[in-house]
């Protein structure tokens, strides 16, 4: 698992739509935690987790809300969960086997999240922790989330209505009596060991009547490497639209000093530039790729000052300039253009 936690942006959304919603200052609290102010098209880039519980926290407190977490968690649905996780759910033929990659595949959503499975006599736990994040305050804000995220898994199986009899939380964390409300069937439980909810055994068998019959996806993106250049390649996309972190502040996101990370990188073959030029193109490569996002606008989105800058660098790493890779993507090379411009990757 990765030293530094970190979240899909899709979890940071719901809190912000809400923090706006009532007037608040969005943007600057956003860039007060060193998160992306610009959140709606990046759902699948990721964000450090702490300071994303830090951001919540203090919208809670500013604003004079309470229970933010419970109220983000209402506007999540299975659909909100990543691609390659809904699409293990519904190949899967059952619920056992649905959670058996949702425990392989959770890192994908939290990348230092752990889930597993605890039989308690009649039931089963299944339980969720962010390793790493033991004793920090606020983290029902996250905790509400995992749980959340499990419950809308176990609908698309028990049914669109359902709801679990025990609720626990790591963190020690009472919900108030506006939540218990809306949940009077559910017991709440805090200063657990994990997080969890409560699930009838016999649940595990129960049919998926929508699995698809077409084979799972070889492709295993999954587990992510516990290294800091696989940090970094994770975090810094969120951040590529507003020019893209400078090495003080990437160090900062990393908890390292800026001779730490330089050196950290240099064991890796890499330079920071070096890098942050490697996620640009990757980024550019994958808006090229897979949407019809306008050349200018896949230049500054990947960090790039000016569109002549963008073809410039495209071209030297690839030997094409960016409209001739879509035109090939369009045309059926794209996966053999693609393994080209990774080996010119490599040696950036």
């Amino acid at each position: 698992m990765t030293a530094i936690p970190l979240t899909r942006c899709q979890f940071l959304i719901p809190f912000a739509e809400i923090h706006s919603e009532i007037g608040g200052p969005t943007a600057t609290l956003l860039a007060k935690f060193k998160l992306p102010t610009s959140l709606q098209e990046k759902a699948d880039h990721y964000v450090p987790l702490l300071p994303a519980v830090r951001f919540a926290t203090a919208a809670q407190q500013k604003q004079g809300l309470s229970e933010i977490a419970f109220r983000a968690a209402q506007r999540l649905s299975f659909d909100h969960l990543s691609d390659a996780m809904r699409v293990r759910i519904r190949h899967s033929p059952t619920l056992l086997a649905a959670l058996e990659q949702m425990c392989k595949w959770a890192p994908v959503e939290d990348t230092s999240l752990q889930l597993w499975l605890e039989p308690c006599d009649a039931s089963v736990k299944i339980c969720s922790r962010i390793a790493g994040t033991q004793g920090i305050s606020d983290l029902e804000i996250s905790q509400w989330l995992q749980n959340v995220f499990v419950l809308h898994i176990v609908r698309q199986f028990a049914g669109a209505n359902w709801m679990p009899k025990v609720i626990a939380f790591e963190a020690n964390y009472k919900p108030s009596i506006e939540v218990q409300s809306l949940w009077p069937h559910t017991r709440f439980m805090s200063g657990q060991k994990a997080s969890w909810i409560e699930v009838p055994l016999q649940f595990l068998s129960l049919p998926n009547g929508d699995a698809a019959r077409s084979k799972l996806p070889e492709t295993e993106r999954q587990p992510f490497g516990d290294d800091i250049v696989s940090v970094l390649r994770l975090a810094l996309p969120s951040y590529l639209d507003e020019g893209g972190p400078t090495i003080a502040q990437a160090a900062e996101m990393a908890a390292l000093s800026v001779r730490s990370l330089q050196r950290k990188l240099a064991l890796a073959g890499l330079t920071y530039s070096g890098l942050l030029e490697q996620v640009r193109f990757n980024n550019a490569v994958k808006l090229l790729s897979s949407t019809e996002t306008k050349i200018i606008d896949v230049a500054f989105s990947s960090g790039y000052a000016d569109p002549a800058h963008f073809a410039r660098a495209f071209r030297r790493i690839s030997g094409c300039t960016p409209r001739e890779f879509r035109e090939r993507a369009r045309s059926g090379q794209a996966e053999i253009d693609h393994n080209s411009t990774r080996s010119n990757d490599d040696r950036l």
